[in-house]
């Protein structure tokens, strides 16, 4: 398999193959995994009919084949003293996309960052203690970034994570 024709995984930087077609089993196993990812290979077998080994084997394959990035908890960010969220829009530096990105992963609370088209080139969700951590995030830390040109802070009122149906 040529390198040139494999993506790059975002986390690792390590290629990863061309993505293969995921059956009805492969689309039950993630909608079971996505709903409970502690779910043992002994249930997710059972749910979607096929044998341990054979789910084992589909799981090892999602995750090989950067299906699946990993497996985590989903946090109530206010209970875990986190009370403040916003989403930060950012116009950077045409082509330093890359770069930002990496600072950006090193903010604290940081928990989404996109590339996105439009009026601003950057979507980046945070979860901070509270306001005073926000602002100190937003004009200490980010507009230090020389390649950050503005920032624009909507803060979030109320949120709720989507449960996949199932």
């Amino acid at each position: 398999m040529a390198s040139e024709q494999m993506a790059e995984g975002p986390e690792s930087g390590a290629p990863l193959p061309p993505p293969r077609p995921l059956d009805a089993i492969d689309q039950d196993i993630l909608q079971m995994l996505q709903a409970d990812g502690r779910a043992s290979i002994r249930s997710v077998a059972e749910r979607v009919h096929v044998s341990r080994a054979n789910a084992y084997a589909r799981i090892n394959r999602l995750v090989e084949d950067g299906v699946i990035r990993g497996f985590g908890a989903r946090v109530n960010h206010e209970r875990a003293g986190q009370g403040t969220s916003a989403y930060i829009t950012l116009k950077i530096v045409q082509n330093s996309w890359r770069t930002v990105r990496e600072q950006l992963r090193q903010l604290p609370g940081a928990s989404h960052i996109a590339l996105v088209g439009g009026d601003f080139d950057v979507l980046l969700l945070v979860h901070t203690p509270d306001n005073r951590s926000l602002r100190e995030l937003v004009l200490t830390r980010l507009q230090a970034i020389p390649e950050v040109l503005s920032t624009r802070t909507l803060l979030v009122f109320e949120e709720e994570d989507l449960e996949p149906q199932g």
